[in-house]
């Protein structure tokens, strides 16, 4: 018979020191898990807190309850009614899309206007040199080109119109305008792009607008950006220039901050409609060599928009004129002059320039020199709105009532307008 195992005894002092080890171990680690608990609710408490006052304020910011009013004018936060939860969303910058779909819609009818003229150097050899540069745009489908009168003033030289697809024509002037810094070329084409005029009258200081033009002579095309900075300006001896003997007064002109260098002459001012708001003709600058300083000017496309439509109908400029010579009031000249107004048109004229042309339309509807013109049908006559400017916006044969004011009385007299004789 086998004998029984016995197994030793436990070693009870053994047992005891490890049981009392463990009891310590776990002793230790129960303190530094009750911290990180502690730690763990103090913080998620403190987010869930933040959160809800958040939510809160904002609520009672917005409630319109009894409760709401009343907790925010105990609480002054009363000019918080309109608080709202920031939202973050990708927003389209429509004014950078806006100038994109503009120069898009009207580039395609800017053309670069490109004049060449027999020129003999030093030794007297002669060769054909391109002698200047501008821009123009196009506003009949059959090749009928808007530019500046100072583009096209050398009568000797040849014209050539390069498109924005660089497809090069031979161009004719076709009319100068006797009163304004505009001319017509004319190009055979068929099917080519135009822009849509638009209304200058309604600009607004501080409204966006581009010039496209070619820049410096050599740059087709570009595209430049700012904001109507001033309008009605007026502008004297402009391009006054010994070589071609000319020079110009310029008013009702749109001051604008957009880019305009040389060889932007005759391109389009345009709105971000994509329409044609002015035709940029002039910079004002105190660099020698005549680069932009952001004081750009073009003439407001409504106060040539009657010349615009007798070219599109016959191919020439007609000018309406009136007939007379004037002196505009101002609050000087009403005080040098001892008047009665201090706006309207005084007419007067000299020795050599008598007062009133004869056989003209002023003369026939019995307007005397002396008298002040005060209004050309609802149209005050002022500074803002000088006598000329008024006048272009009506086509030949239209009939105005003439307000005048003589011998201290108003008259209203009937005015047939006529074609102005060409120079």
């Amino acid at each position: 018979m086998d004998e029984p195992i016995i197994l030793p005894e436990p070693d009870q002092e053994w047992h005891a020191r490890h049981d009392e080890k463990s009891r310590m171990r776990i002793h230790r680690n129960i303190p530094w898990r009750r911290i990180l608990t502690i730690v763990v609710v103090i913080v998620l408490v403190f987010f869930l807190s933040a959160v809800g006052g958040v939510v809160g304020f904002v609520g009672i910011a917005n409630n319109d309850s009894t409760f709401a009013r009343q907790l925010r004018k105990t609480l002054g936060l009363n000019n918080l009614s309109q608080l709202s939860i920031p939202v973050t969303e990708n927003i389209k910058l429509q004014e950078s899309s806006a100038v994109i779909d503009a120069a898009k819609k009207v580039s395609p009818a800017v053309v670069s206007v490109t004049a060449n003229a027999q020129v003999t150097d030093f030794y007297g050899n002669t060769s054909n040199q391109e002698i200047s540069g501008g821009t123009g745009f196009i506003i009949t489908s059959d090749g009928l080109i808007i530019t500046n009168k100072h583009v096209v003033s050398d009568t000797t030289a040849q014209y050539k119109v390069v498109l924005n697809d660089g497809t090069v024509y031979n161009a004719t002037v076709q009319a100068r305008d006797p009163l304004n810094d505009l001319a017509v070329l004319k190009i055979s084409a068929s099917n080519l792009p135009t822009v849509e005029l638009g209304t200058s009258d309604d600009l607004q200081i501080g409204q966006s607008v581009i010039a496209i033009g070619n820049a410096l002579g050599q740059f087709n095309n570009s595209v430049t950006y700012g904001i109507v900075s001033a309008k009605n300006r007026t502008l004297s001896d402009v391009g006054d220039d010994s070589t071609a003997g000319t020079s110009e007064n310029l008013s009702d002109l749109i001051q604008t901050d957009a880019a305009i260098n040389p060889g932007n002459s005759g391109g389009p001012l345009v709105n971000m409609a994509g329409e044609v708001v002015g035709i940029d003709t002039a910079i004002a600058s105190t660099d020698t060599g005549g680069g932009s300083v952001g004081l750009g000017f073009a003439i407001a496309i409504d106060s040539i928009k009657s010349v615009i439509n007798s070219v599109r109908t016959t191919g020439t400029i007609v000018r309406p004129y009136l007939g007379v010579r004037y002196l505009p009031i101002t609050k000087n000249v009403e005080t040098a002059d001892n008047l009665s107004v201090d706006y309207g048109a005084l007419v007067q004229g000299d020795a050599t320039n008598p007062a009133i042309v004869p056989g003209s339309p002023a003369a026939a509807a019995g307007i005397q020199a002396g008298d002040i013109i005060l209004q050309i049908n609802s149209d005050q006559v002022n500074s803002d709105h000088p006598l000329t400017d008024l006048l272009q916006k009506y086509n030949v044969g239209d009939k105005l009532s003439v307000v005048i004011l003589r011998g201290g009385k108003q008259q209203t007299l009937s005015v047939t307008l006529a074609q102005l004789p060409n120079e």
